[in-house]
């Protein structure tokens, strides 16, 4: 059984703010999918990203990943929550879920705030709830 990370309603509302914020500087030509992300980091401070489009799809950086991959150069290796913003209050896709995994802090969990950027409504999950079964070390151990 993990815990569950909390966090101060402010906090939150922080991190949901910025994570509106970066929606805004999104680099998304092809798509046109805005997406700003906002990570509260274990040493407390907030890492913020936004998606960055390529016209290789390949190449495309998503928001969570830019801020996760800030936070780790600023030498934070765990998480205790993540904003994310777009116009229709999605989760973060696939890879990005595995990718935030790798900095779950040891028998711990953390919510996901998921903004909706036009009407304000906000979902809160975790990220054990969005990946249950996430690849991890136990995975290399035999």
């Amino acid at each position: 059984m993990t815990n569950t990370i909390t966090i101060p309603d402010e906090t939150r509302d922080e991190l949901v703010k910025l994570a509106t914020e970066m929606r805004e500087k999104a680099y998304a030509p092809y798509s046109k999918f805005l997406v700003g992300a906002a990570i509260l980091g274990m040493d407390d401070k907030i890492y913020t990203g936004c998606n960055v489009e390529n016209q290789s799809y390949g190449l495309t950086i998503c928001a969570e990943r830019t801020a996760a991959v800030k936070m780790v150069s600023f030498g934070c290796k765990e998480i205790k929550a993540v904003a994310v913003s777009t116009d229709i209050g999605t989760s973060p896709c696939g890879a990005c879920r595995q990718f935030l995994c790798e900095f779950l802090p040891q028998n711990s969990n953390f919510n996901i705030y998921l903004s909706n950027s036009k009407n304000g409504q906000l979902l809160t999950t975790t990220m054990n709830g969005l990946l249950p079964q996430a690849v991890d070390l136990s995975f290399l151990k035999n």
